[in-house]
């Protein structure tokens, strides 16, 4: 057995471990006072998510490179990304409900990856060789990675509503899960600031050119935009919390199109791009 096949062996392994999880996170979500079911949630989400390192390790070894230069090695590590983030989240904040929503981005990333893109690994080109392409990646998924685990929480805080009882959440509590969702964008907009910022010049060693209005470029600037606009919005009162979580919703939204939307609609109206996969 090859090391390929070896690793779409546990790409599967680690999906359906990854459904495991999600399945107990829910009946927690049902069931909020079965306290053990969140924790064996959380257990399985974290074998999981070890299984997924040695799955990116042996993807690395593979390729020789650093693993995010095709669109099945990319969706493997934002989904990775999210649930390292999510885990750390759980973990420094002692939340579990937005563990449904986040496992339930991991499989459909995986899922998309495993059963509809080619997992033969490419020789890196010429204009990927660059220090600048891996920071570029790193620090882009690292905000996209919480940007999910931020709207994540947003949906739960918008799901509980006034059922904040069941689940043992005051007013105040609720309040925290808001809180937290505009900390965790506090956090990652840097990231995604330096992250263009980085892919600038990145473009520029690469092509020669700073900004050339590509197609992921612009959406990637919008995506920066409607954040910027949530962080305001939260900072003014009059605006109101619920208009803030669309905005938290709408970036989310961006953030995908920005990732995966971009790639489609270039390729489905025929449009050239420096980025597309």
């Amino acid at each position: 057995m090859n090391l390929l096949n070896i690793e779409l062996n546990l790409f599967l392994t680690v999906i359906l471990i990854y459904c495991l999880s999600f399945l107990f996170y829910i009946v927690y979500l049902v069931f909020p006072r079965a306290l053990l079911k969140g924790k064996v949630a959380t257990y399985i989400l974290l074998f999981g998510a070890f299984l997924h390192t040695i799955l990116i390790i042996l993807r690395t070894i593979e390729t020789k490179h650093a693993p995010f230069q095709t669109l099945y090695e990319s969706l493997s590590w934002f989904s990775y990304s999210a649930v390292f983030a999510y885990l750390f989240i759980e973990w420094r904040r002692k939340v579990r409900l937005p563990g449904c929503i986040v496992s339930a981005i991991a499989i459909a990333a995986c899922c998309y990856a495993y059963f509809a893109l080619s997992p033969e690994p490419k020789p890196l080109p010429p204009a990927l060789q660059s220090g600048w392409f891996v920071w570029h990646v790193v620090l882009a998924f690292s905000s996209y990675a919480i940007f999910v685990v931020a709207f994540a929480v947003e949906i739960i805080w918008l799901l509980l509503g006034k059922r904040g009882k069941k689940y043992d959440l005051e007013k105040k509590q609720k309040k925290y899960f808001h809180r937290m969702s505009y900390n965790l964008i506090l956090f990652a907009f840097p990231l995604l600031t330096f992250g263009i910022i980085s892919g600038a010049a990145w473009a520029q060693e690469a092509w020669g050119g700073y900004w050339v209005w590509d197609p992921k470029e612009t959406w990637s600037l919008i995506t920066w935009f409607v954040y910027t606009l949530y962080l305001h919005a939260v900072a003014i009162p009059r605006w109101g919390r619920m208009k803030a979580s669309a905005l938290n919703i709408l970036g989310f939204v961006c953030m995908i199109f920005t990732f995966l939307g971009v790639n489609w609609l270039t390729r489905l109206l025929n449009i050239p791009s420096l980025h597309a996969y």
